[in-house]
């Protein structure tokens, strides 16, 4: 009996038990990175090589002048982009900190800590030629947040919007990922965008999401 009560204590609890104990997205991630935490695999390493690469080459292909990026995190991915203007944008304060400290030599990039309830329109003023969505959109667990995410990140994008995602439901790991076929959000809520160019990572490169290059119609 002792031992059956030890296996019950140590057992993990359930994605359900765990999502009711989840505080919300902004703060897990502000926690996170005050805590000394990154902004994750995909930022790193081969994968966030690969994103630069497909990406930079958009960029260039699209003579790109000014990119809006909303979710910089600590900037490692950003460290590989090549872009004239970059306008970072985050909900942690903490993280456009550490932006700020990395970049603090670089004219061409501002950063910026962004509050929903102080940005009331995006199109007036936080506009680029790209906006960017790099591996954000399955971390919007509050369906409030993802809808009020989504509408600014393809306001704000002048010609073309890239989102690194998956395009899946019901296949989250834990209780800080939720996530969505945001393809079928933007066909319904964004009809005037159309998918370009979808780009799978190669076999060597190990990560769930694709990504996807949207330009206005």
């Amino acid at each position: 009996m002792k031992s059956a009560l030890i296996r019950l204590a140590t057992t993990r609890p359930s994605l359900a038990v765990r999502r009711t104990l989840f505080r919300g997205s902004e703060r897990y991630w502000d926690r996170r990175y005050a805590k000394g935490g990154n902004s994750g695999a995909g930022s790193y390493g081969a994968k966030a090589q690969w994103k630069a690469d497909v990406v930079n080459g958009w960029v260039a292909e699209h003579r790109i002048s000014s990119v809006v990026d909303w979710g910089c995190g600590d900037g490692n991915q950003l460290g590989l982009a090549q872009y004239e203007r970059y306008l970072g944008l985050d909900r942690s304060p903490t993280a456009i900190r550490m932006c700020l400290e990395r970049f603090s030599d670089d004219a061409t990039k501002s950063f910026m800590a962004f509050d929903p309830a102080t940005l009331s329109d995006p199109a007036r003023w936080l506009v680029g030629d790209m906006a960017l969505s790099m591996e954000v959109i399955f971390h919007l667990t509050e369906d409030w947040v993802f809808e009020d995410y989504m509408n600014r990140l393809f306001a704000s994008a002048e010609r073309y919007v890239v989102i690194c995602s998956n395009d899946t439901t019901g296949t989250e790991a834990g209780p800080t990922e939720k996530h969505r076929q945001f393809t079928a959000w933007v066909a319904k809520n964004q009809p005037s965008w159309e998918l370009l160019q979808q780009v799978a990572p190669p076999a060597e490169v190990d990560m769930m999401a694709s990504l996807y290059l949207y330009g206005r119609t």
